[in-house]
């Protein structure tokens, strides 16, 4: 099954999308902010990013900026947020494939995954 990196400051956010995901046979592994997430992609890439935009260390636009130009991965890349200002064109033009709002609707949520996963697959 595919692998899913969360990436988000805040605990019981994180456990939500975990617990969704999982209970849909995804494996998650999380990070608590932009400079852990970065360790782990240098590591071992994941399938799909779920990417909060506001977090205390670094914005999820900049890990956008890192993921896409400097270290060149194509991984696709969700941002997750509770601000209403920012349109999903805007999210797409700063390198996301594409943008969800807070409070989390699961059912769009499970079909983005879904489909950005095999996108990314050719499946």
């Amino acid at each position: 099954m595919y692998r899913i990196l969360i990436v988000d400051d805040i605990d019981d956010n994180v456990v939500l999308l975990q617990t969704l995901l999982e209970t849909e046979g995804y494996t998650v592994e999380t990070a608590a902010g932009g400079w852990a997430a970065l360790r782990q992609i240098k590591a071992h890439c994941p399938d799909l990013i779920l990417l909060d935009v506001m977090m205390p260390d670094m914005s999820g636009y900049e890990v956008i900026e890192r993921v896409r130009n400097k270290l060149e991965f194509t991984v696709p890349i969700v941002l997750v947020t509770a601000y209403s200002d920012i349109s999903q064109a805007e999210g797409m033009a700063m390198g996301a494939n594409y943008l969800i709002r807070k409070p989390i609707n699961s059912d769009e949520l499970l079909d983005c995954v879904e489909k950005l996963c095999a996108q990314a697959h050719n499946l």
